[in-house]
């Protein structure tokens, strides 16, 4: 995945601005980033302070860890029903 220019909390700034009372456009041109770009960060980072944004990481990683986890056991419990299968 291609890594963003800005940081999340840049993101945020850049949002804040916008609701503070300057056009999409403006803020668009002076930050060099597409329309578009600005609406999808807007769905989701809109209403979010640099508070939320370290528990959203947090839950995040915590997440990919538990994902990993998962997947390393489920394959340790696949070998042992094969090893299982093979004795009997």
């Amino acid at each position: 995945m291609k890594k963003s220019r800005f940081s999340e909390s840049q993101v945020i700034k850049i949002i804040k601005e916008q609701e503070s009372g300057k056009k999409t456009t403006d803020v668009c041109r002076e930050y060099g980033i597409s329309q578009p770009t600005f609406y999808n960060w807007k769905k989701k980072y809109s209403g979010m302070d640099q508070l939320q944004l370290k528990k959203l990481r947090g839950l995040s990683d915590e997440n990919k860890r538990l994902k990993r986890m998962f997947a390393d056991l489920s394959l340790d419990h696949e070998l042992l029903k094969e090893v299982l299968e093979k004795k009997f």
